[in-house]
């Protein structure tokens, strides 16, 4: 498994960080995948996409992604990471990345669990509305 990840960061009623992508190898596979989710990337909280603005920061290695909903406009930054040991002892850190990628696998498996239980029904709500207006407006 790789060190590099894609990383989307947004405030919600909290501020979140969500994994786009985990396990590259190198920083220029890393790049690749930021820049593909640049324009193809959709938050999970549903937002019906009327159009897109993305911004590509100085350092090249992150975006402003500007979506506009039908009733929000919802903004988050995309970027790319580097997981580094923090810890003296190499022992102590192979040890949390292989806990790591047994952990990932098994989320994997059940977030493929939870879809095919979905099946269906997300096909019969996505003609509705998905935007909401936040409560006191």
């Amino acid at each position: 498994m790789g060190n590099w990840v894609v990383v989307a960061q947004y405030e919600n009623d909290t501020y979140r960080t969500e994994f786009i992508r985990r396990g590259l190898e190198t920083k220029e596979q890393a790049l690749e995948e930021l820049h593909a989710a640049a324009h193809t990337y959709v938050p999970s909280k549903h937002v019906v996409e009327q159009w897109r603005q993305v911004y590509r920061f100085a350092d090249q290695e992150s975006y402003l992604v500007v979506i506009k909903g039908r009733l929000t406009k919802w903004e988050c930054t995309l970027r790319i990471a580097e997981l580094i040991p923090d810890s003296t002892d190499p022992a102590a850190s192979e040890r949390a990345r292989a806990e790591d990628a047994a952990m990932e696998d098994r989320t994997a498996e059940d977030s493929a669990v939870e879809d095919s239980a979905v099946g269906d029904r997300t096909a019969e709500v996505s003609d509705e509305p998905q935007d909401r207006i936040p409560p006191g407006y």
